[in-house]
């Protein structure tokens, strides 16, 4: 639990993906993949398939959590009501992903996929067939995504260009966001995205801060600065928001998950560099599903940790 007793805990461990071991066998006569554990360790038996450096986690309506490896140079399928992992590593007709970083849905269960050294957004459908990619040509360095699911618009952290692209479902480009700066509006090496209540948040990574844009246009809010104080960015990555319109920010470089409220007020951090239950080793993305449950991709353990927001996470008195 998060914060630890006697504080009232908001925050509780729910578990872990790690790879083929989530899933538990329930029938070995029949080979009947029944449930997906969620708390691996169960079973002593090695399993090939396993995360190696995830980068970014998603997930679907129909169950399926999609998460970028780019160790494996590949998008980890874990696929409950099927009961199985799967692994996608087309990223073009027969062409191989390279460095797979962002990831958002797409259509039809299909997903988006940010190849970095590709300098493309790979599309796949909801069976893991290479359609059309898009940004060919105009991309530099593709890394976050994020999908405006009022318009289907993919908004794409180029993060050599200093901007964000942002493409119709056709893959057009329709504008562009930003430009290189230190002005509200203006990135410096921006890298993962994430839509949430209207609102385009940006961590602006070499400007140790995070960026909440309107969508439908105004001034931008900025979240944090740069400093060696818990609360403070030096090298931000991941960032997601709730249903409470809580901030989400992964701080790599000391090993923590910071969460702010709505207004940007800090309020607690969860990790700390190790191995255990709730520490990380250089984390990036993250991810809040409809269920308030927050998917933190531990990079360097090979992990994607999963806590339960239990509500309230909010200043006293608010």
């Amino acid at each position: 639990m998060w914060p630890p007793e006697p504080e009232i805990p908001r925050y509780q461990f729910a578990g872990q993906l790690t790879g083929e071991e989530n899933f538990v066998r329930e029938d070995n006569t029949r080979g009947v993949v029944a449930f997906l554990a969620w708390v691996v360790g169960l079973f002593d038996e090695e399993k090939p398939n396993v995360l190696q450096r995830p980068q970014s986690v998603v997930g679907d309506g129909a169950g399926r959590i999609f998460v970028t490896d780019v160790s494996r140079a590949a998008v980890f399928v874990f696929d409950e009501p099927a009961g199985e992992l799967k692994i996608w590593d087309r990223a073009v007709g027969l062409r191989q992903f390279i460095a797979p970083i962002g990831i958002a849905p797409a259509r039809a269960g299909g997903v988006w996929v940010a190849d970095a050294e590709l300098q493309i957004v790979a599309h796949l459908d909801a069976n893991g067939n290479a359609l059309a990619p898009i940004g060919a040509g105009v991309l530099q360095r593709p890394t976050g995504l994020a999908r405006d699911p009022a318009n289907g618009e993919l908004y794409v952290a180029d993060t050599y260009a200093h901007d964000i692209k942002v493409f119709n479902e056709d893959g057009r480009l329709e504008r562009i966001v930003g430009e290189r700066g230190e002005a509200p509006g203006e990135f410096n090496f921006p890298t993962h995205l994430a839509i949430a209540g209207g609102k385009l948040y940006v961590t602006d990574t070499m400007n140790n801060r995070v960026q909440v844009l309107p969508l439908g246009g105004g001034k931008p809010q900025v979240v944090g600065q740069r400093g060696l104080y818990y609360g403070n960015l030096v090298r931000p990555k991941g960032v997601a928001a709730d249903s409470e319109n809580n901030i989400y920010i992964v701080e790599s470089y000391f090993d923590n998950l910071l969460i702010f409220n709505e207004a940007g007020e800090f309020l607690m951090p969860i990790g700390g560099v190790g191995q255990s239950t709730g520490k990380f080793y250089l984390p990036s993305g993250v991810w809040v599903d409809p269920f308030n449950r927050v998917f933190v991709a531990d990079t360097f353990n090979g992990r994607i940790t999963v806590f339960q927001y239990l509500g309230g996470a909010k200043a006293d008195g608010e």
